[in-house]
């Protein structure tokens, strides 16, 4: 593991909280120091690129299915400076489906995150969005590709879940203060959506096991 002479419980724990709660990689280097481990913010952020990116894709091999009637829409994310739009969607029971990070927002983008997330979990029967014309044009354009039939609903009040659930999301990265990359945006991103698809229920289990959140975390690195 990246920074090997700690230990991997402590590696794991230290991005778990960056993760799961708003703190600051300084904020978190002061953590640290209390019981002693002498790391710096700087390589807490190292560990967090590095690890979840990998513990997110060892969640969504586990992932508990989602249902087939989706709502998608997409927030802002800053990166030097300059706004970015994580696209993201949940199920009628705001169950994340799957999200993306792009530089731009127009219907290539919609069908490039499209595309991600029906290769995840299967083509739905709606898709519900807001007024954008690039989500509506991208799933015309699958739907004819493809042979597919996935109707669109344009009803403000049934994407409330998917806007609300964003507030989970954008809660922990406002202490960020912004991306100095694209690629560190991605990986710190796809860590915190893990953390919030945990909280939700979403990692499937044994049938006997009952795990807290953060025993579910650490079992991804197991």
């Amino acid at each position: 593991m990246v920074g090997a002479h700690f230990a991997k419980e402590t590696i794991l724990t230290c991005v778990r909280w960056y993760l799961a709660y708003p703190l600051s990689y300084r904020q978190l280097e002061e953590i640290m120091q209390e019981p002693g481990i002498a790391g710096d913010h700087s390589t807490v952020n190292l560990w967090v690129l590095k690890y979840a990116p990998q513990l997110t894709e060892a969640f969504h091999r586990r992932k508990r299915p989602v249902s087939r009637s989706w709502r998608l829409d997409e927030t802002y994310i800053r990166v030097r400076g300059h706004w970015c739009y994580l696209y993201r969607a949940v199920d009628k029971a705001g169950q994340t489906i799957d999200f993306l990070l792009t530089p731009e927002r127009d219907r290539e983008a919609a069908l490039r995150f499209l595309k991600q997330a029906i290769a995840r979990h299967g083509v739905p029967e709606t898709i519900t969005i807001d007024g954008s014309e690039a989500n509506a044009a991208a799933i015309k354009r699958y739907n004819a590709e493809h042979g597919a039939a996935m109707a669109i609903r344009k009803i403000r009040y049934l994407n409330n879940v998917v806007e609300q659930d964003h507030r989970a999301v954008k809660r922990i990265t406002r202490p960020m203060l912004g991306f100095k990359s694209f690629e560190a945006a991605q990986s710190t991103l796809a860590g915190v959506e893990l953390m919030h698809m945990i909280w939700k229920g979403q990692l499937a289990s044994g049938a006997n096991q009952v795990l807290t959140a953060a025993e579910q975390f650490y079992a991804l690195a197991a």
